[in-house]
């Protein structure tokens, strides 16, 4: 399956750039990672070292068990477009249905240029064009989204790194410290100005959109965006930071929808330890390693199939169904289904009390998220 509802970043080789003020703590963080960095080039090209092996197979029966265990006690979600598009939203790659092969009708000169910053800020009309398409607050969220939401409930969820903007793990009840949207977010918006840089909220936003209007500043007039991640702009600060104290203490990385193509998130799946398990659920397998990397000491490639395979698991299937099937194996089918029917009927029920009101029926879901401060996001 291939990235979805994501804005795809302009790869980079790296994590870089940086922020540069740390806590002493990012410090010791970071020496950790370096030698963790130098066992796995050891043990990888001169076979010092033996890797703890602690999936007893390498199957979801197998995740399931270690989650059974006790000993899984801070899972990392990174999630794409692919948890999403059951929700009725496209990815962006897939032949024939992805958003790419659809954008004609916005008559531009390559279809990444509708995300292009300096396209965009000649052109805004066909972005916002699109963005009335596919406008957060007219998808209910997923069975994935729910599994992450249970993860939550049963503090077991570190952290969810999402490369989607449709906020709807914010819908489904996945706060600000839960969250890191590395390719930003319709939730707020700011001027486009660097002299001016004003936040808009997300209401603010809608209504422009809705109204046909290029929003504009209110300060300045010069135009606003929201805080999505274009190519040609860098990542949220807050996901450096954070990816250098969640990813050392990882003990179970999901990947769910994703193709892992778009740097620098895919590049994360080499952050975890040399001993953490990691589970793929995509249509496809995605991620695996790459042998000039692997014969440098780089990118810590998944390994699904090979006589050396020790930790990799790939659940080829929808998903939903991969989270239902692993729900099941967990025994919290039941309550992950009561789970989704229910806060569905409540999106449904605020949906028609919007209507009754006379305001658009399929925009109130955006409205289901959590509130919360910018600070906290």
């Amino acid at each position: 399956m291939s990235d979805a509802s994501e804005i795809p970043k302009k790869e980079e080789g790296a994590l870089a750039p940086e922020p540069e003020e740390e806590s002493d703590d990012c410090g010791e963080d970071e020496a950790t990672e370096d030698m963790e960095f130098l066992r796995n080039l050891f043990s990888r090209n001169l076979g010092i070292g033996t890797p703890d092996k602690v999936l007893d197979e390498l199957t979801l029966e197998g995740v399931a068990q270690y989650i059974k265990s006790g000993k899984c006690k801070n899972i990392v979600c990174m999630v794409g477009a692919g948890i999403s598009t059951s929700a009725g939203i496209p990815d962006f790659r897939s032949p024939g249905t992805g958003l790419y092969a659809n954008l004609q009708k916005y008559n531009l000169p390559y279809p990444e240029a509708i995300f292009q910053i300096d396209y965009f800020k000649k052109h805004p009309e066909p972005f916002f064009a699109l963005a009335r398409e596919l406008y957060p607050g007219q998808f209910k969220p997923t069975v994935c989204h729910y599994f992450m939401k249970l993860l939550k409930d049963k503090g077991l969820l570190r952290r969810c790194y999402s490369q989607n903007i449709d906020t709807l793990e914010r819908v489904a009840g996945l706060e600000g410290d839960d969250l890191i949207e590395a390719h930003g977010t319709f939730y707020t918006s700011h001027c486009v100005s660097f002299c001016c840089r004003k936040e808009y909220s997300l209401g603010w936003m809608k209504e422009k959109i809705f109204s046909d209007d290029v929003p504009r500043c209110e300060k300045c007039s010069s135009l606003v965006k929201p805080d999505i991640v274009f190519f040609g702009e860098n990542l949220p600060l807050r996901f450096f930071t954070s990816v250098k104290s969640d990813f050392p203490r990882c003990d179970l990385l999901i990947i769910m929808g994703t193709s892992l193509q778009v740097q620098p998130f895919a590049s994360l799946v080499s952050r975890v330890s040399k001993s953490c398990p990691r589970l793929l659920i995509n249509m496809e397998k995605a991620g695996q390693a790459n042998a000039l990397f692997g014969i440098l000491g780089f990118g810590g490639g998944m390994d699904f199939d090979s006589d050396k395979a020790y930790r990799d698991v790939a659940h080829i299937s929808t998903c939903d169904d991969g989270c239902l099937a692993l729900a099941d194996l967990l025994g919290w089918k039941a309550e992950l289904e009561d789970l989704v029917k229910q806060e569905h009927a409540r999106i449904d029920s605020q949906d028609q009390s919007s209507e009754s009101k006379g305001a658009p029926a399929k925009a109130s879901s955006a409205s289901a998220a959590p509130q919360h401060k910018r600070g906290q996001e």
